[in-house]
């Protein structure tokens, strides 16, 4: 019998990866082993079909059904050629380059096998920190050097100390004194996909990340904050808390120890401010999604007026392997204050989009020529879009700017969550910074003037630019517009907003004088 492994992961199931499964199973029937397991993150060439062969496995993508008959008459069994193979996988330029520590097991594992997991090293981080203290675990998060991966970039160890370091008054509707961790996986910045993996392609490593961070800070209660437009993601969750409580990782008495931690999944509401801490714990509470001011910080004063650590998903998954191998093995990857690696994520007008992670440092234009190759309409790359739909536009000019936290911020860039959005040379930039401002005005909770006014003055006084209405008038205000959101909005919203703004007058004004003759934002696939 022969092992083959196919993905089931949304994005190859979007693009025919069950109907592959039903095909191969009725052709080959006993001759086959088929394991459905996580994505390598190699999206062009999903549904990816891997043979085991005494060599390892040999790839094929991206296959139909209809590829069935000339793959098996080249001996798709035994790893034969074919047009649509790419040799073996773990050698393929794509993956061999890579660091992948937070996501090594993809392509390994099937999501919800715990015994899976636990082969690729699951759950050690676990077993060592619960023979430490809470400030032991702090400590060697502090070490590590991790800081946010949804985009704020604060250091992990410090919030964790800070939650370690509150007294939880009693609350009455919990009859004790509780502390909470709020995972926000409300991924929606344009570009992103790296939290959605975590939770459905290795849903415990989250699970065994946020128990971690319990551990560390005196928490009993968790939340997944999960955006709405995940409904993979929620079932595999859903099943893999089911199965974790039943082997004694979640409730009462963790594998038998005096800790404690209870886990639900709690499903957003497809607003993107829910994003920001504040808003997504006003949500979580049942209200509607709007920015808190701070201080107090939900560290001290969060979910239901009680000390709540909230990290994004990436972050939280990190954790386990920094548990395991130790801080100092997780700083030495990176540079400068950027310690560890990062999941950068390859979208829009890319030939290889997909997942990339690697440490801290690798230049721009290295992800995307020698990881992306190129921009899948074979036009030169004329601008990227780094950290979601606030991020600054990049030219080329800065392509070989090391991709770190401090580098980026020095053009006037961001790393964000790692998403990476490509525009070829046929892109209307112009058009690109009126839908920063669309968006922010479309997005805002309405809590602030800067945000809530400013992006639709915005709006307008791009259009009047467009239009070549008083541009150098239009342009002054349009500047004075950006400074006020960015200096007085409450949040990262309005306060972001003017990211892309600014840079598309900088490096690309020439662009907002001119209308675009086509209705294409341009240059996206």
């Amino acid at each position: 019998m022969t092992r083959l492994y196919l993905s089931c992961d949304s994005c190859a199931l979007s693009v025919g990866a069950d109907e592959l499964a039903q095909a191969l199973t009725a052709q080959l029937g006993e001759q086959i082993d088929l394991q459905r397991t996580s994505t390598r993150g190699m999206f062009w060439l999903e549904p990816l079909l891997e043979v085991e062969t005494p060599q390892g496995r040999v790839g094929y993508g991206p296959l139909t059904t209809e590829d069935l008959p000339s793959l098996l008459a080249a001996d798709l069994l035994n790893g034969g050629d074919h047009p649509l193979c790419i040799g073996l996988v773990e050698q393929h330029p794509y993956l061999a380059r890579q660091q992948r520590l937070t996501f090594a097991s993809l392509g390994h594992n099937r999501p919800l096998v715990m015994e899976d997991y636990a082969a690729q090293g699951g759950w050690s981080g676990l077993q060592r920190a619960l023979t430490l203290s809470a400030q032991q675990i702090v400590d060697e998060v502090k070490e590590s050097g991790l800081r946010g991966r949804g985009g704020a970039a604060f250091p992990t160890g410090i919030k964790w100390q800070t939650v370690l370091d509150a007294q939880a008054p009693y609350h009455r509707g919990f009859d004790e004194a509780v502390k909470f961790i709020v995972c926000n996986a409300d991924e929606g910045d344009s570009g992103t996909f790296s939290d959605r993996l975590v939770m459905e392609d290795n849903p415990f490593q989250l699970i065994e990340g946020m128990l971690i961070a319990a551990l560390a800070t005196g928490a009993t209660r968790g939340y997944i904050y999960l955006r709405a437009e995940y409904p993979h993601a929620h079932r595999v969750l859903q099943q893999a808390i089911t199965l974790a409580e039943q082997q004694g990782y979640l409730g009462e008495a963790i594998l038998g120890s005096h800790h404690r931690f209870h886990l639900q999944v709690r499903l957003a509401a497809g607003a993107y401010i829910c994003g920001e801490e504040t808003a997504l714990l006003e949500s979580l509470e049942g209200k509607r999604g709007m920015v808190r001011a701070k201080p107090p910080l939900p560290a001290l004063e969060g979910l239901f007026g009680q000390p709540t650590v909230v990290n994004n998903v990436i972050s939280l998954a990190s954790v386990p392997l920094i548990l395991n191998k130790g801080g100092a093995y997780y700083r030495d990857f990176g540079q400068g204050r950027s310690r560890g690696t990062m999941p950068l994520q390859l979208a829009g007008n890319i030939r290889q989009g997909g997942l990339v992670e690697v440490a801290f440092g690798v230049t721009l234009r290295e992800i995307l020529y020698d990881f992306g190759g190129g921009s899948a309409s074979g036009r030169p790359i004329k601008a990227v879009q780094i950290g979601g739909p606030l991020g600054a536009y990049i030219p080329p000019a800065h392509f070989d700017t090391p991709l770190d936290y401090e580098a980026l911020a020095a053009i006037g860039g961001m790393v964000g969550h790692g998403g990476i959005v490509v525009f070829d040379d046929q892109a209307d930039l112009g058009q690109m910074a009126a839908f920063a401002m669309e968006f922010c005005a479309l997005e805002s909770c309405g809590k602030c003037t800067p945000c809530r006014i400013g992006s639709t003055r915005a709006q307008e006084v791009l259009a009047r630019i467009r239009q070549g209405e008083d541009a150098e008038d239009n342009l002054a205000l349009l500047t004075d517009l950006c400074d006020t959101m960015e200096q007085a909005s409450l949040c990262a919203l309005g306060g972001m907003a003017p990211y892309p703004v600014k840079s598309i007058v900088k490096y690309f004004g020439e662009e907002l004088h001119s209308v675009s003759q086509t209705p294409s934002a341009g240059g996206q696939h």
